[in-house]
């Protein structure tokens, strides 16, 4: 592909200078911005560490427990502060570990670049020490990935990676280095990348196609919006809110779209999907235009698909054209930068309320409320409940803190009632639920906003997987606060063999250690919750910490999230109890 690069001048000359490939990248980080990395060191990938050691003053390296764990830093970091994250590894296993956080990066379109070492050109296909195919491993889980094997193709490369990782929809790149590249020298040049031909990141939206869809909402007597993150990736929470309020519209939210519009929001409705609130799920297969905004009908909010919507008019915003008539066909297609369609439409869109449809959502909300929510947030029963402890976070934290969530029971319980009042508040592993997601993200997303509590949630199962980043909280004295909600099960895989498999419990009974012992063997300051009485007071003194904080809190082992839709039943099955 043709690079386009920057403009110059007719007088200004590029400046140039001698150095190794190694030396090269860090330039290339630095040229890019970057400011941060994780990764962990060896030998495919050396030359590189060294040249950072050199650089210390300007490029802070984090080093991680598992390359697994670099990825997730890296996301966490990249979702919160809106820039690309960089992870770095070395060759073979080192390499092969990055994979599941390049995967989870993909289908949630974050930017991350991946630098990985190689063995060098003269060994490549001879299965040496510590060589892997990662291009070949990689390519279906990138946007874009390279193998490099000169010095002369780093500048050029590099560039291109931060740019397509960065543009239209976010995605990771993995550049792979081969050792004698990092070795060479050669004279050095950086121009950013601003174009790549044939690459089309963010389409014009088209006046027809705005105008028909503003036409659609001025005539729809029971509209319904549902966003996804391609409003905070936009940046287009203002836009969505002057929509919501001036069209008057009901608007609920996928997981990864959660904190775009205030929690507190008189229109906003709640949350869609599986385990999403009874009013929206159920409500759209009642309303009569569906005005989808940066989300892509996943299997998780659709249900089944024949059964989805089908009454009504679709309208689709999205920036990615292949995500178009995907899953769910859309009569309006709206093709582009979410900021920019919702700017254009709304001069177009009429004022209006909906008030009698918008109280359609209030009656099953109250609904809900009677028979799911006061039992999660305020129960009487004795056992402590994961959405009490969400709802002590929400006080403690007066719904400001980024809550970053793992996957299972306790992730859907926290998207439900965590409450925000700012956008890139609620991280979380969407689409490829990642288990071992939360505890690494949690240190990137702090990282990435020093200004802002961040409160990790995770599973008892989840927490091990990547128990070991608690090396990094130590090290680094990042100030995050843990909290684990044990109930000694793998809880999502136990409710579905409760509600599915005769409750036969196959393999998700957990035998856990002593979780506050092993924080307070990282010296980090730990405690454990047992009794209704002592959790909002711990919860408040974890939260007015300074420093990293771990609270283990012993919920309920048999508890149930609801609500719920059956996999493959439709939305209009989704389940109370």
């Amino acid at each position: 592909m043709q690079i386009v690069k920057e403009k110059k001048t007719a007088t200004k000359t590029k400046k140039t200078i001698t150095i190794s490939g190694a030396e090269a990248i860090i330039h290339c980080l630095l040229a890019e911005g970057v400011d941060l990395l994780y990764g962990y060191p060896g030998g495919a990938i050396m030359p590189v560490y060294d040249e950072l050691y050199k650089f210390q003053d300007k490029l802070t390296h984090i080093l991680v427990r598992h390359e697994q764990g670099a990825t997730h830093a890296a996301q966490g970091y990249a979702r919160v502060s809106g820039r690309v994250g960089v992870a770095m590894a070395t060759s073979g296993p080192g390499a092969t570990n990055l994979v599941t956080g390049l995967a989870d990066a993909q289908i949630d379109s974050t930017p991350l670049v991946c630098i990985t070492g190689q063995v060098p050109r003269h060994l490549l296909g001879s299965d040496a020490f510590q060589e892997t195919d990662i291009i070949g491993i990689s390519t279906p889980v990138t946007k874009w990935n390279y193998q490099i094997t000169t010095a002369a193709e780093i500048p050029e490369i590099m560039a291109k990676a931060f740019y397509i990782a960065k543009s239209g929809r976010p995605g990771p790149v993995l550049v792979d280095i081969t050792k004698n590249a990092q070795f060479e020298e050669f004279e050095f040049s950086y121009e950013k990348c601003t174009g790549v031909r044939s690459y089309n990141p963010t389409p014009k939206p088209s006046e027809e196609a705005i105008a028909a869809a503003a036409k659609l909402i001025n005539s729809a007597k029971k509209p319904f919006i549902v966003w996804g993150q391609g409003v905070i990736l936009g940046k287009a929470e203002e836009q969505l809110k002057a929509l919501v309020e001036k069209a008057g519209v009901p608007a609920a939210w996928t997981i990864m779209g959660a904190s775009a519009l205030d929690t507190a929001h008189p229109l906003n409705v709640g949350m869609v999907g599986m385990h999403g609130n009874y009013g929206p799920n159920l409500l759209t297969n009642e309303c009569d235009l569906l005005i989808a905004i940066g989300m892509r009908f996943d299997d998780r909010v659709t249900g089944r698909l024949e059964d989805y919507a089908t009454q009504a008019k679709v309208i689709h915003f999205e920036i990615d054209p292949a995500e178009i008539h995907k899953n769910v066909h859309a009569d309006v297609a709206v093709l582009g930068d979410a900021k920019e369609s919702l700017e254009l439409i709304l001069p177009l869109v009429h004022a209006n309320s909906h008030e009698a449809w918008h109280n359609v959502f209030k009656e099953k909300y109250q609904i809900e409320f009677d028979t799911v929510i006061k039992n999660d947030i305020h129960p009487t029963k004795e056992g402590l409940t994961m959405g009490e402890v969400i709802e002590e976070i929400n006080i403690a934290s007066g719904h400001n803190a980024v809550i970053v969530t793992d996957v299972g029971q306790h992730q859907m319980i926290g998207c439900r009632y965590a409450k925000f009042n700012q956008s890139k508040s609620n991280i979380t592993s969407g689409g490829l639920g990642t288990m071992g997601f939360a505890l690494p993200a949690a240190i990137g997303a702090k990282m990435g906003a020093m200004d802002r509590e961040v409160v990790a949630v995770i599973g008892d199962g989840g927490y091990q997987m990547t128990i070991q980043e608690l090396g990094v909280i130590f090290q680094h004295k990042v100030p995050v606060k843990i909290v684990v909600l044990n109930n000694d099960h793998l809880g999502m895989v136990r409710q579905w063999q409760e509600l599915f498999f005769e409750k036969r419990y196959a393999s998700t009974v957990m035998v856990n250690p002593d979780f506050v012992k092993i924080a307070e063997g990282y010296h980090i300051e730990a405690k454990r919750v047992s009794e209704r009485k002592d959790l909002k007071e711990t919860v408040q003194k974890m939260m007015a910490s300074k420093e990293p904080y771990f609270l283990e809190v012993k919920v309920e082992k048999e508890a149930n999230v609801f609500p719920m839709i059956p996999s493959g039943a439709s939305v209009s099955e989704i389940r109370l109890q």
